[in-house]
């Protein structure tokens, strides 16, 4: 029998104005168990996930139960800031590498377990624009080693997203990271729309996945078609990025990964259920009413359409997946 994945996904992407009663709704109402956190309307206004208060994380802690719901991964934005203090003409922001474990690291690894997640998504530093991100694994396989080491000691795995304009970009340039980090609680994210907005073919995007496979922990769904597909693209304008759709329409070839992935679900079962995890979560992050680089917005029609185009995917390759089920509703 095929080891079932886990569905997921970014709650705040199914929500108008991001409230929490309309994000819980939204995946109840679409049978969905899990969610990540990212930015989230707890009664004082739209916030990050790192930035919530004791008394809207307990609200949200109680409210997600009364919904049914366990948070996946918190979706922190740790790594998405400067690898150094220079001038590229980028609004990104430096904050010095000890300061940034001591707050950010830390609160990210304190919201993990305020809200009984396993797992952070996190990021590999922007290099300097117009620098080669191959000429700054050194310094970020160091900074991910510390952050790594400061989640292992709490029992909590940190997951490396791959993404355009950071060090790790490419499949091969996170898997040459978490090779040379090598801590079992460094683990990577593949997201085939990241890899096909920098101009990458389908092909290419497989191979990137098939690079990744040593340090996969779990894997985002999103994906992208653009009418007019250019080159390669060395820098993305990710306000622009307008052309995202669902997992069985897109250029990112999610046929030919899920169904490679299928085979290889026994190992990464006992990989990710080894750190904690309840399994191996597929996140859904679809972006289909727009995307930047902090966050995207579905709705939550955009989120259901998203939704039933994977489960389409994962059907057609044998994939087992669960929602909520009557019985599920009759014990709760």
């Amino acid at each position: 029998m095929t080891t079932p994945i886990l569905l997921s996904g970014f709650a705040d992407e199914a929500a108008n104005e991001k409230l929490a009663v309309q994000q819980y709704s939204a995946f109840a109402a679409l049978g969905l168990k899990y969610y990540s956190i990212r930015f989230i309307d707890a009664g004082e206004g739209i916030k990050n996930v790192m930035m919530l208060s004791d008394a809207e994380i307990n609200h949200l802690v109680k409210m997600q139960s009364d919904y049914g719901l366990k948070v996946s991964s918190i979706g922190s934005p740790i790594g998405k800031v400067k690898l150094k203090d220079v001038d590229d003409g980028t609004s990104n922001k430096f904050v010095p590498f000890d300061q940034y474990m001591k707050e950010d690291v830390a609160r990210a690894c304190d919201r993990a377990e305020a809200f009984g997640a396993k797992l952070i998504r996190g990021f590999a530093f922007y290099h300097p624009k117009g620098t080669k991100p191959e000429e700054h694994i050194d310094q970020v396989s160091d900074q991910l080693s510390q952050i790594a080491e400061a989640c292992d000691k709490r029992g909590l795995t940190f997951g490396l997203e791959v993404e355009a304009n950071l060090v790790g970009q490419t499949g091969q340039l996170l898997e040459a990271i978490a090779a040379k980090v090598n801590h079992p609680a460094m683990l990577t994210i593949f997201d085939g729309a990241n890899i096909v907005t920098q101009g990458f073919t389908p092909d290419e995007t497989y191979g990137q996945y098939l690079a990744m496979k040593p340090s996969l922990g779990w894997v985002h769904i999103k994906d992208y078609h653009d009418p007019s597909p250019t080159a390669r693209i060395d820098h993305v304008d990710e306000a622009s990025l307008s052309n995202f759709v669902p997992a069985d329409r897109g250029d990112s070839g999610h046929e030919a990964i899920l169904r490679d992935m299928k085979d290889f679900l026994p190992e990464l079962h006992k990989r990710m259920t080894s750190r904690g995890a309840d399994g191996v979560f597929i996140d859904l992050e679809p972006h289909v009413k727009g995307g930047g680089q902090f966050g995207g917005f579905s709705g939550p029609d955009g989120f259901g359409v998203a939704l039933r185009g994977l489960c389409r995917v994962l059907d057609y390759v044998g994939i087992p997946y669960g929602l909520r089920t009557f019985e599920d509703i009759k014990a709760s």
